[in-house]
C-alpha cells in the first residue's frame, strides 16, 4: 500500500493538516488560523435488505468520520453504485431518503451528489466537515496513562452475517439497526473533556483501529476483552462461525503486532476483528479527565460508554497492542 500512495506525496501542502499518513478518519485542510475543513468519503454495500434502513445506515457510517476527527458536519454528496436493470427507481429513492434523513438530523446539507452504474448496489456519503485547527482529534496522539473508551456495542459484522441466515430475532434486529444508525454526534464534544486521541471503529474492527492508534503514538494499548461492549449473543455468534472474510482478513493484517490472552475464547477473538459498520469511537482521555468524559457521554446518549482500557509507552520488541 505505501508504494501506491508514495506518488501522492509530493502533492500535500503545509496546510494539510491530516493526510494519510497514519491513516486517519478524514484529512483536514487549514483555511486560516480559525478554521479547517474535515473530508472523508465512504461507501458500503447492503447490510439490510430496507433501503431507507439502509440509506441511514450508509449516512450514519460517512458522517462518523467527521465527528471522529472533532469536526461538525456542513455538507454531503450522495455517492450511489446501481444495477443498470432489476432495481426499481422507488428502492434508490428510498436509500437517498433514508440518507437525507440523516443528514437533517446531523444539521448537514445535502448538496448533490454522483450516480454510477455497478454490478451491485454501493451507497455513502462524501462529507465536508469544519473544525478549529487547534481543536482536531487525531488517531496518533494518544498519551500514557490514558485511558480508552468506546462510544457503541461490538458485532455488527457477526449480526449482520448471521441475519442472512435467519439467526437474529427482533430484539437483535432492532439493537443491530439501532447502533448502526445512532450518530456519534458526542465527537463534536470530545476535545473540550479532553480526549488526547480518537478513531472511528469500523472495516478494520477494534483490533485493527486500535493497532493504528498504538503505532501511531508510539504507544501500547492494553484492553480489557470482558469491558467490551457488545450486540446481543455477538460473542457466541462469533463462535458458531458467523462472520465474513473481512474478520479473517483483520486478523491477518494485525498479526504479530497483538498478543491475546491465551484464555480468551475464539469467539472473543472472533468479535475483536469483527468489521463494524457504523461503528462506535474509540477515545483516548487522561485518567483524571475520565469522570467528566463519561458524564458527557451520557448526556450525548452514546449507545456506550465503556471504559475499555489503557495507554502506555511501548517497549521494543513487544506488541503493539494487548487484549486480556
Amino acid at each position: 500500500m505505501s508504494q501506491i500512495l508514495e506518488p501522492i506525496k509530493a502533492a500535500n501542502p503545509a496546510n494539510l493538516l491530516v493526510g494519510f499518513d497514519t491513516a486517519d478518519d478524514a484529512g483536514v485542510y487549514r483555511l486560516n488560523d480559525d478554521k479547517a475543513i474535515v473530508s472523508t468519503a465512504d461507501f458500503i454495500t447492503p447490510v439490510v435488505d430496507d433501503p431507507h434502513i439502509f440509506g441511514r445506515i450508509a449516512a450514519t457510517n460517512s458522517i462518523s468520520d467527521v465527528y471522529a476527527m472533532g469536526g461538525t458536519p456542513l455538507m454531503a454528496l450522495n455517492l450511489l453504485g446501481y444495477p443498470p436493470v432489476g432495481l426499481p427507481n422507488h428502492v434508490l429513492g428510498e436509500i437517498l431518503a433514508g440518507a437525507a434523513d440523516t443528514c437533517a438530523e446531523a444539521g448537514c446539507a445535502v448538496a448533490g451528489g454522483h450516480t454510477v452504474r455497478d454490478d451491485e448496489v454501493k451507497f455513502g456519503l462524501s462529507v465536508t466537515g469544519e473544525v478549529h485547527p487547534d481543536r482536531i482529534l487525531r488517531n496518533s496522539t494518544a498519551q500514557p496513562g490514558d485511558k480508552l473508551i468506546l462510544t457503541k456495542p461490538l458485532g455488527t459484522g457477526a449480526l449482520v452475517a448471521a441475519l442472512k441466515k435467519d439467526r437474529v430475532d427482533q430484539a437483535g434486529y432492532d439493537a443491530l439497526v439501532t447502533c448502526m444508525t445512532t450518530l456519534n454526534k458526542c465527537g463534536m464534544r470530545l476535545f473540550e473533556f479532553g480526549a488526547t486521541a480518537c478513531t472511528d471503529v469500523t472495516g478494520f474492527g477494534l483490533s485493527g483501529h486500535a493497532l493504528e492508534m498504538a503505532q501511531g503514538s508510539g504507544m501500547h494499548l492494553r484492553i480489557h476483552t470482558a469491558s467490551l461492549p457488545q450486540l446481543p449473543h455477538a460473542e457466541q455468534l462469533c463462535t458458531e462461525g458467523f462472520t465474513c472474510g473481512g474478520t479473517q482478513s483483520n486478523a491477518s493484517f494485525t498479526g504479530q503486532a497483538i498478543a491475546y490472552e491465551p484464555s480468551l475464547s475464539a469467539g472473543m477473538i472472533g468479535l475483536i476483528n469483527d468489521p463494524q459498520t457504523s461503528g462506535g469511537l474509540l477515545v483516548s482521555v487522561p485518567a483524571e479527565k475520565l469522570d467528566g468524559m463519561l458524564v458527557m457521554l451520557k448526556e450525548e446518549k452514546a449507545l456506550a460508554c465503556a471504559v475499555i482500557g489503557e495507554v502506555s509507552d511501548h517497549q521494543d520488541d513487544n506488541p503493539w497492542l494487548s487484549f486480556y
